[in-house]
């Protein structure tokens, strides 16, 4: 017990100490003050997409499709507000994209940085509406472990994130996912209008490839800061690349099962022509496998 004690005794002491070396432009802000509250509310969101599903088991699956349409399209115009104000306030603060440390300063494009980063982070919290919303339309397949582990850790991992470093190197991330997210909410916000408008998103599968491809570039981006020492928190950078690749290895997982894995299930369950005769889902006629799809 003496031991356990005297470990929380040094951690609250170091966390203390912590909190006096943070970013003091953001210690009045909303959340900001202590971790406190966000890990309640991350906690919270976990307890809550289990006690949801649980709850919904026997009841009827709400519909919600002008609710989610809204909502979806509010982040897109959040997420464009962010990825326009880290683009022209980095650029013109002359920011570098290669190696930019934290400028812990109240010049006017600093400040505007660190507040479109806040957003940012606080931008993580209302997402976590998604999973709500598949919980109330009983979309339980669409909770997958990859969704509920990046919604439940992005919202912490960017608190100490604005805490700490609301600029320099941590610009480049937001801005990238922010704008990825302005396509991908629109996406989201289209298919929620209904079955009559599935044929304007053929391009699902290219948004994926823009997630992963997201991800392989804030992997490249933080580990050539690693390599040319870039004046930022090395143990940042180290903690993004492993985060990054986590999220990338579930990304490619779900990939594989969603494209490839069905592409070729649905290739075996159409059929092919063999010997004048077709599989079970199409007829052949005249050297050509007409399927259930293009009927």
């Amino acid at each position: 017990m003496d031991i356990i004690k005297d470990k929380y005794y040094e951690l609250t002491k170091f966390y203390d100490w912590a909190l006096e070396q943070s970013d003091p432009r953001v210690k009045d802000w909303f959340l900001m003050g202590s971790y406190t509250p966000t890990l309640a509310i991350t906690a919270l969101y976990v307890m809550l997409v289990y006690a949801g599903k649980w709850w919904m088991e026997k009841r009827e699956a709400y519909k919600l499709r002008m609710a989610v349409f809204y909502y979806n399209i509010g982040l897109v115009i959040l997420n464009f507000y962010i990825f326009y104000q880290t683009l022209v306030n980095t650029y013109r603060a002359g920011y570098s994209y290669i190696c930019q440390p934290v400028v812990y300063s109240n010049d006017e494009n600093e400040v505007n940085i660190a507040k479109a980063l806040w957003w940012f982070y606080f931008s993580k919290c209302i997402e976590m509406m998604d999973t709500f919303f598949f919980v109330l339309k009983k979309k339980n397949n669409q909770i997958s472990f990859l969704h509920v582990y990046h919604h439940a850790t992005m919202f912490p991992i960017w608190w100490i994130g604005i805490k700490w470093v609301a600029g320099g190197q941590s610009f480049f991330g937001a801005m990238v996912n922010s704008f990825i997210h302005v396509i991908m909410y629109s996406y989201y916000g289209i298919s929620a209008l209904g079955p009559q408008y599935q044929k304007y998103l053929w391009w699902k599968r290219y948004l994926t490839m823009l997630q992963l491809i997201q991800f392989v570039t804030g992997i490249i981006h933080a580990a050539q800061s690693l390599v040319f020492k870039c004046d930022f928190p090395e143990w940042m950078h180290w903690a993004l690349v492993v985060y990054a690749f986590t999220i990338l290895l579930l990304f490619l997982n779900f990939y594989f099962h969603a494209y490839v894995k069905s592409m070729k299930k649905k290739k075996h369950d159409d059929g092919s022509v063999t010997n004048g005769t077709s599989g079970r889902n199409g007829k052949h006629a005249n050297g050509h496998v007409e399927t259930k799809k293009s009927k």
